[in-house]
């Protein structure tokens, strides 16, 4: 999350030219690289790589402000005292307000959809293009036409770099929504690398949702977004063990939840609720507190998961939503009710490298009694697992 703030506090001196922004912040990682194992780790090493990043993006401005200036094309009192403005402001401002301001400038209307939530995740979360393409499920050449063409758009359009107002605020809500959406799952299950969590990712997350409530307070997916991600991240303490590998969800010591996140996710599903009818993320959000609420796995109500994932089928279409509900049906009806639906989703297009289908089907067949066959499947889920812990979740299960 460090290099996100770098990148946001460099962006906002380039006036949204988060490209550019991007590549100044990987040449600061560079210098650091260089001088700190001369001069030692600085004590605040992101302030470090902030005020370098933001130095190289000021003599940028400085000199494009000279040679403007030079070809007659701004008045010389003009071109320093917006200089000056523009130092002032990154040298002395804060940064936190600046992710923020990424986040809606990668929402900016004039990027395709699908470029706005992979260029997010690319500054935001850090992931490279071939992580971004698992995460989607698409090709990395796709992906990384996206990711490009978008930093272009973003650069030629000249975005301002900015949390917009009245109905531009609105007009990008959807899409600002889902990125803090895909941010908080990056940090809750990362896509890839060692570790099963990345915290601070989801404490980004979090804290970017509260703030959105306070900005929106009566759009009722704002605080569906902020309840999900509260009541998902109250069972952050024990979603791993003493070493770091993943507790399944049914296994967990729910004692170890946290209340105080359990009872903030309640508050804020009620005022979505409030606010009309249920979209997407209040949906979620409800599933969740269906988790919440059960103080022992035995107690958790499945047909009304399973209820609420087939509402949210109905509003979405998506074959995810599909393997969640039939994950929650064979809890709810039986493991063989819910293999008959997931093995409707094996043609699926979207779902082919998708680990999790695998993952289901072996946790369905072992529950039929059919070992061999859930050992296949939890082989081939490992297979296309992209987190190392998962991976040897998955090879685990298998191993019976």
């Amino acid at each position: 999350m460090e290099a996100a703030r770098v990148i946001a506090a460099v962006a906002r001196v380039l006036r949204g030219d988060v490209g550019r922004a991007e590549e100044l912040a990987q040449d600061a990682l560079v210098a650091a690289l260089e001088q700190w194992p001369k001069d030692g780790i600085p004590e605040n090493p992101g302030a470090w790589l902030t005020t370098a990043a933001k130095r190289r993006a000021v003599d940028e401005v400085r000199r494009a402000r000279v040679e403007r200036r030079a070809r007659g094309e701004i008045g010389a009192a003009e071109g320093v005292e917006d200089a000056r403005e523009r130092v002032d402001e990154a040298l002395d401002g804060g940064v936190g307000d600046d992710v923020l301001r990424l986040v809606f400038t990668a929402c900016h209307p004039a990027l395709a959809p699908e470029s706005r939530a992979a260029l997010a995740l690319r500054l935001l979360c850090g992931l490279t293009t071939d992580e971004i393409a698992r995460a989607f499920l698409a090709p990395e050449p796709t992906i990384a036409q996206r990711i490009v063409r978008a930093k272009r758009t973003l650069a030629e359009e000249q975005v301002a770099f900015e949390v917009p107002v009245g109905a531009e605020l609105r007009e990008r809500l959807a899409s600002v929504l889902e990125v803090v959406y895909l941010l908080f799952n990056e940090g809750y299950a990362a896509t890839s690398g060692p570790e099963w969590m990345r915290p601070d990712l989801c404490g980004e997350a979090l804290r970017l949702g509260r703030v959105l409530q306070g900005l929106m307070p009566g759009v009722g997916e704002v605080h569906g977004l902020a309840a999900l991600m509260e009541l998902t991240a109250s069972r952050a303490g024990a979603r791993v063990d003493a070493g770091g590998a993943p507790v399944l969800l049914l296994e967990q010591d729910r004692s170890k939840w946290d209340r105080v996140l359990i009872r903030r996710g309640l508050a804020a599903l009620e005022k979505a609720r409030a606010c009309g009818e249920a979209g997407p993320y209040a949906l979620q959000a409800a599933i969740a507190a269906c988790h919440a609420r059960a103080r022992r796995a035995e107690e958790t109500e499945w047909g009304e998961i399973a209820r609420l994932y087939g509402e949210l089928l109905r509003m979405s279409g998506s074959p995810v939503v599909a393997l969640n509900r039939a994950v929650a049906v064979g809890m709810a009806e039986g493991p063989a009710a819910g293999l008959a639906l997931l093995d409707e989703l094996r043609g699926e297009p979207a779902l082919r490298g998708y680990h999790l289908l695998p993952a289901a089907r072996g946790e369905m067949l072992e529950r039929l009694g059919r070992a061999e066959e859930a050992r296949a499947e939890f082989e081939r889920a490992a297979g296309m697992a992209g987190n190392e812990r998962e991976r040897g979740v998955l090879r685990g299960r298998a191993r019976g």
